[in-house]
């Protein structure tokens, strides 16, 4: 599973102009621990935490500043294509509860530990009924696959299917958020 599995997006940003309270209520109607800062070209250029807006927010200067007087920088993001292992342990190791994503300097997502936590939380069971469900779909609805999930691993038992078709049947099972791997079973194989 890669960040850009998991990731909340489009991800909501500010600019370093933004005052100190319209980041707080942002956050605070999100739910959000941190928003990545971006120039006017969508680049990072920070992030904004609440500890940031908590350690600076209460000065007798608080009212007055903006979010480029407060955030954290340079910011750590991570590329869309980080495996979920990599973001999880740097988060446990860093101590850190967001990574801004990025496609080249450009932010394009957010994963958090509730991301990664909730990942986790989706059983085999609830994956592989999406996972058929797609291939239902592709089928015009009829159930012309099996689909069984463990561990991650969907294995689609496909009788008599050609290769651009398992092909095609690997890609649409890959689309869904749990999956980490395919096997398309042919002949009983």
């Amino acid at each position: 599973m890669r960040a850009r599995d998991i990731m909340t997006s489009p991800a909501i940003t500010v600019k370093p102009e933004v005052p100190v309270r319209g980041a707080a209520a942002l956050l605070v109607s999100h739910g959000f621990t941190a928003l990545p800062v971006v120039d006017d070209d969508k680049r990072l250029i920070g992030i904004v935490t609440e500890a940031d807006l908590l350690r600076n927010g209460y000065g007798d200067e608080a009212g007055g500043s903006r979010v480029g007087d407060v955030m954290t920088t340079p910011a750590v993001a991570m590329d869309r294509d980080a495996q979920a292992s990599v973001l999880a342990r740097a988060m446990v190791d860093d101590r850190v509860r967001c990574f801004p994503i990025v496609d080249g300097s450009e932010v394009v997502g957010v994963v958090t530990r509730r991301d990664l936590v909730r990942a986790l939380a989706r059983t085999d069971t609830t994956v592989a009924a999406e996972v058929q469900r797609v291939l239902d779909l592709y089928a015009g609805g009829s159930r012309k696959w099996t689909v069984v999930v463990r561990d991650g691993e969907a294995a689609i038992g496909a009788e008599n299917t050609d290769e651009e078709t398992r092909n095609v049947l690997v890609a649409l099972a890959k689309s869904i958020h749990g999956v980490l791997r395919v096997r398309v079973l042919t002949g009983g194989k």
